[in-house]
């Protein structure tokens, strides 16, 4: 068969060859060893937290070794796109500390522009590219057309499914059926070409496999180790009869044009590596370096772990957000599933940041990674009280004006009295860990504000009404505002002793016996009165930064109520 004359009729306006194609495209002038990564995301939703994963991981190989890092939008399953997803993932990745060197790119409307000289940056754009390479491997006799029916092109569209990742149970009846239907539509004419061409019949354009199952490929993971799997000899499905690539030819073709050196993915496209390495090898490009990372996994009602999908609670990035963590929380927590030793050397270096962190994949797990709340928590409260007063203050005006109006009008209508109260406890070396979650900010500071304030503890019952409104009322006569915080306690140590309770705690708990209570007891008597609550941030700090006015209200208002 003359394939030259095929490739002539199947693209007629194709007139760019490869070579010309790659003149587009220089090699990087980068530093010896330096990385270029990518990721490539479809805009068919939500950013899902797994993208953080290998978004992590790119970002840290690219820029620790000088190389570069950049986006690609795979937007060629327009059926799937849901609008405004791009623009909304690369809003969400610049959120999340994802920083790229180049790449799709939104500017200030809403508008993706490409940002660097590799692109166009969406495979929507990149048409005749994948046209060029497309042509040239038919004249190679490594493609051929399937002209079919509308229903079978139908079917055939499912192919191209990005979350389709071969994991259907074939029967050795269906695979010799599905062997025989390949083999059939390779058989065709140049003459039967020209007549579905003219009757204007659209095809699918299919890779001509030449593997052989019964032999094995080897790739060399960079975090599995080496990989040994069958030839593949399924002819891949390159174009849809719409002219759109696969995912797989797609992406074959970008990462040689853009100098990708590693691909960090999933190691769900595990099934799909050896057509990919058929695809490298028939187009006669370099085979990237693949590191194939391991899955976020959740465990279900019954302890059992089972992948994160897209429906689980924590799939989706912004989920964290609206629940009041920082996206600096959700960085420092992915680098620890990352990587085994990130805590340890955190603890060692608290006053370095994560990208001083020694990435390396050397640590990284080959098993599933356990999303686990009681260490993200954890984490984020370590995240939180590291932070100056101004910078959680912004942060909390910033998450309650879009996720608490109400409390947002209350936090900023007096930002110095906010900034007082969360700069309790804050600074040192050993900073308070009170908040969780920004969201914990409005139950924390809430007994500040007279419009949120609420008694929530009672008084316990061993103590008695007359003692519990002698010593708030004894606090009312001496109380005064100018008194530092020696003064302030010597003034409760002689309240208490004034009602029989012990102002020297070694010798109550020497013979406590001997008193009612002691001064604990009556500092919680005032604490109770003036915040509602039994437990609160240190209580001289809370009532100066209250003021003498509410202090008094507050405790007189306790007295009456007993």
């Amino acid at each position: 068969m003359d394939y030259s004359y095929l490739a002539k009729l199947l693209f007629p306006d194709v007139v760019l060859t490869p070579d010309d194609i790659e003149k587009r495209y220089p090699p990087r002038n980068l530093p010896e060893g330096a990385k270029v990564t990518r990721i490539a995301p479809s805009p068919t939703g939500f950013v899902h937290l797994g993208t953080l994963f290998p978004a992590t991981v790119c970002e840290r190989l690219a820029h620790q070794s000088g190389g570069v890092f950049y986006l690609r939008i795979e937007d060629t399953d327009s059926k799937r796109e849901v609008k405004g997803a791009a623009v909304g993932m690369i809003r969400t990745t610049a959120r999340f500390g994802i920083v790229f060197d180049e790449g799709a790119a939104v500017d200030e409307n809403d508008n993706i522009y490409d940002n660097g000289n590799y692109g166009p940056y969406r495979q929507s754009d990149r048409r005749e590219i994948y046209h060029v390479y497309a042509k040239w491997l038919v004249e190679q006799g490594k493609a051929y057309p399937v002209f079919t029916s509308e229903d079978e092109l139908e079917a055939l569209k499912e192919v191209d499914k990005k979350a389709e990742i071969s994991s259907k149970v074939w029967t050795p009846e269906a695979e010799a059926e599905q062997k025989e239907a390949m083999l059939r539509q390779r058989q065709f004419t140049i003459e039967e070409v020209e007549e579905h061409l003219k009757n204007g019949d659209k095809f699918v354009l299919r890779l001509l496999a030449n593997g052989d199952p019964d032999r094995k490929i080897i790739v060399n993971d960079l975090i599995k180790g080496k990989i040994e799997m069958p030839e593949n000899d399924k002819d891949e499905v390159l174009l849809k009869s719409d002219g759109i690539p696969t995912y797989h030819f797609a992406h074959a073709i970008d990462d040689h044009l853009m100098g990708t050196t590693h691909v960090v993915r999933g190691e769900e496209w595990l099934p799909s590596l050896s057509r990919h390495v058929m695809l490298f090898d028939y187009l006669g490009f370099k085979l990237p370096k693949y590191m194939h990372i391991a899955q976020i996994m959740r465990l279900d009602e019954n302890g059992n772990k089972k992948k994160l999908s897209k429906r689980d609670m924590g799939a989706n990035v912004e989920d964290y957000r609206r629940m009041g963590y920082t996206p600096e929380c959700i960085s420092e927590y992915v680098m620890t599933l990352l990587n085994s030793n990130y805590e340890e050397w955190h603890a060692q270096n608290p006053d370095k940041g994560m990208l001083d962190f020694p990435f390396s994949i050397k640590k990284m797990s080959t098993s599933g990674c356990l999303l686990d709340f009681n260490k993200l928590n954890d984490v984020s409260k370590t995240v939180l009280s590291k932070l100056t007063t101004d910078e959680i203050y912004t942060k909390a005006a910033d998450w309650s004006r879009e996720f608490d109006s109400d409390f947002h009008a209350i936090l900023t209508k007096d930002p110095e009295y906010a900034k007082q109260i969360l700069s309790i406890g804050r600074g040192g070396k050993k900073p308070r860990k009170d908040l969780t979650t920004l969201a914990d900010i409005k139950t924390y500071a809430s007994f500040f504000y007279d419009e949120l304030f609420k008694i929530e503890d009672e008084y316990p019952e061993e103590f008695s009404h007359e003692d519990i409104k002698a010593a708030l009322e004894g606090f009312v006569r001496t109380y005064n505002p100018s008194d530092d915080n020696n003064t302030w306690f010597e003034k409760i140590k002689a309240i208490s002793e004034s009602l029989g309770y012990a102002s020297d705690m070694k010798a109550y708990k020497a013979n406590p016996e001997n008193y009612r209570g002691n001064v604990s007891d009556v500092s919680m008597f005032i604490r109770v009165a003036v915040t509602g609550r039994i437990n609160s941030p240190d209580l001289y700090q809370v009532m100066n930064i209250m003021g003498p006015e509410k202090v008094s209200e507050r405790i007189n208002r306790m007295i009456e109520s007993l």
